[in-house]
């Protein structure tokens, strides 16, 4: 019944468009009609007519009849004898059959042209769905990711907790005040790694909506680098952590939160898997790009994990058994911050010892000035 009704709507709809275009080709014609009307200016006007109702109503019926209809006014109109229908004077057969044959003409290539628009709109809609399709997919296979790495990180820490507290309560008077220090120390150093963790996390629901949830401010990069070096030698006392920057005071655009957010990961797990506490961090301006990494003196990152270093949970294979280099989510949730921001993250071994993870961000307005 609804599509019976909405059928009738769309013939009525058509039919006031096409008699309201036709009623207005006559009327301009009849104005123009002392001065400036002949028989070839009515033709044309009834055809741009002919073409504007082939544009505005649904399938070819309408603008084959209305060419119709246009060249029975013209006759009857604005041909003489005015106001009486006369086909055989001579001439008119042959100038109302070309005026037919072009607003049918007429009328057809704009109905094709209707048609092509109106696939070139469904295409680019199906396009549309099929990039929201992607990207749900690529938010689904992250927050799956996401959770595999928490449910896999955080067991050891809560154990630690768990061990270390239920030691506390059961055996409180048998605990020296050297093993108690030890015991709170390890309680604390895995509720500091949770912690993290936690705003690993909240740094992911921050950009898990896409692009648009980043705040990009223009942000010099040596504040940048200044916040990153004072929470790093707060939480690492013992760090050696060296700086090097460009000569030039540069300002990127970013989401500072999540940038210092991802350097902490990389420092962090610089600190953790290096032989000792020396960190490089530094900075570099490739072409429309600043090149920030951070570089570490350890064993270095086992071949059989650099290609999947960045997907958050790894499993081990039987050749990786032996590796121990711990990847939790904090690589995977920097790939998503920078990748956010339109740059890429990359890992490598150095050629002498140690790991370097760099990554890129985009300046799209370079702003510099010395410092």
């Amino acid at each position: 019944m609804n599509i019976k009704s909405d059928k009738i709507k769309l013939f009525i709809l058509n039919a006031l468009k096409t008699f309201a275009i036709l009623l207005s080709a006559t009327c301009i014609n009849i104005l123009l009609l002392n001065r400036f009307t002949t028989l070839g200016n009515a033709s044309e006007i009834y055809i741009l007519g002919v073409l504007l109702i082939s544009l505005n109503t649904t399938g070819y019926a309408w603008g084959i009849l209305s060419a119709i209809v246009s060249v029975l006014c013209v006759n009857y109109f604005f041909t003489y004898p005015y106001t009486n229908f006369n086909f055989t004077r001579e001439g008119y057969p042959v100038t109302f059959l070309v005026m037919l044959t072009v607003s049918i003409a007429t009328s057809a290539l704009s109905g094709r042209i209707k048609k092509q628009r109106e696939f070139a709109r469904e295409r680019s809609r199906l396009a549309e769905e099929r990039q929201k399709i992607v990207i749900e997919a690529e938010k689904e296979k992250m927050r799956g990711n996401l959770l595999r790495a928490i449910s896999h990180d955080l067991r050891t820490p809560l154990t630690g907790i768990l061990a270390a507290s239920n030691a506390l309560i059961d055996n409180d008077e048998l605990i020296d005040s050297v093993s108690r220090k030890e015991l709170l120390s390890g309680i604390n150093e895995d509720a500091e790694w949770l912690l993290r963790m936690v705003e690993n996390v909240l740094s992911v629901t921050r950009i898990s909506g896409g692009a648009p949830s980043l705040k990009k401010v223009a942000e010099p990069l040596d504040e940048v680098f200044s916040q990153v070096v004072s929470k790093a030698r707060k939480r690492y006392p013992n760090i050696d952590l060296s700086v090097s920057m460009p000569d030039k005071v540069t300002l990127v655009p970013m989401d500072e939160m999540l940038i210092v957010q991802v350097l902490i990961n990389l420092v962090d797990n610089a600190i953790l898997h290096g032989r000792n506490n020396k960190v490089e961090l530094s900075a570099q301006i490739i072409d429309n790009f600043v090149k920030i990494s951070v570089r570490d003196y350890g064993k270095g990152i086992p071949p059989c994990d650099l290609d999947k270093l960045f997907e958050g949970f790894v499993s081990r294979d039987k050749d990786c058994t032996d590796s121990t280099r711990g990847l939790g989510i904090g690589l995977s949730i920097c790939k998503t911050i920078v990748e956010g921001h339109g740059g890429q993250i990359h890992a490598k071994n150095m050629p002498d010892v140690g790991a370097y993870i760099s990554f890129t961000l985009p300046i799209t307005e370079v702003t510099s000035y010395a410092e």
